[in-house]
């Protein structure tokens, strides 16, 4: 029984990226006719595709708070690479994503077609990087990012850093935190978390042959930029985060 709904949930995984590489292709295309920036079909389509990526996952989703009426950087503690379907479901969202991403079969690329922004872990181009989000974010579009820079087991939150929040600061923008975090049978979700030396396909077969986890995701009160530097910035939203996942007795304890 486990292993037929495996294949079936297997199955359906495959034609919603079946569908995923069609659209990415055809904006590929658009693109190349164009000759223009199509970066907010791109984040539609992509906000819908990842939508229907988030159904084939074995997730039974909750979303508390409201979301952003202007065009915000969202930031967001980090568990795994199924954070940016749950997370991109619910706006038209760019994602900054470590380089390593692009190389990956299939995935890599409908990232790269659906707008994700690379970074190159010790490339030393901060100045450039901070250039490239905030261009993004002064042309009214909405980006999110995992400030710690790595994913966790969900049960610790690590430091924040303070340089990827330049772009908000110089481009005037607020930040809205997300707090996520995958739960099964009361407790934190031990298949969820994608760390350490795992890999996509071992990771993804594990995770739709396991019963259905809960993920809880809040969006938490905005934080305005103009009056704070980046590392006032970083800390806030970390304590906001933390808060959100452990609450206010617990935070500092999980705070990595």
């Amino acid at each position: 029984m486990k292993k037929l709904r495996l294949y079936l949930r297997l199955a359906r995984l495959l034609l919603v990226l079946a569908l995923g590489a069609s659209l990415a292709a055809t904006v590929s295309l658009l693109q190349r006719m164009a000759r223009r920036d199509l970066m907010a079909l791109r984040q539609r389509l992509s906000r819908w595709f990842l939508a229907r990526l988030a159904d084939a996952l074995p997730f039974r989703l909750a979303v508390h708070g409201e979301l952003p009426r202007a065009p915000m950087l969202w930031v967001s503690n980090h568990v795994s690479w199924t954070d940016i379907p749950l997370l991109g479901m619910l706006a038209p969202l760019s994602f900054l994503s470590k380089a390593e991403v692009r190389s990956w079969p299939l995935a890599g690329w409908l990232a790269q077609q659906a707008g994700t922004l690379f970074i190159r872990r010790g490339a030393g181009d901060s100045g450039l990087l901070s250039q490239q989000l905030g261009h993004h974010l002064q042309r009214g579009r909405q980006l999110l990012i995992f400030p710690e820079g790595t994913t966790s087991d969900g049960q610790t939150l690590r430091t924040f850093h303070g340089r990827l929040l330049s772009c908000a600061i110089d481009s005037g923008v607020a930040l809205q935190p997300v707090a996520i975090r995958y739960r099964r049978a009361g407790a934190a979700c031990p298949v969820a978390p994608f760390i350490g030396d795992d890999d996509l396909l071992s990771h993804l077969l594990r995770l739709l042959g396991s019963d259905v986890a809960e993920v809880q995701i809040q969006l938490l009160q905005p934080i305005a930029s103009t009056t704070l530097n980046r590392n006032q910035l970083a800390r806030r939203a970390h304590a906001a985060i933390a808060g959100a996942l452990y609450g206010d007795g617990e935070a500092l304890a999980h705070a990595a």
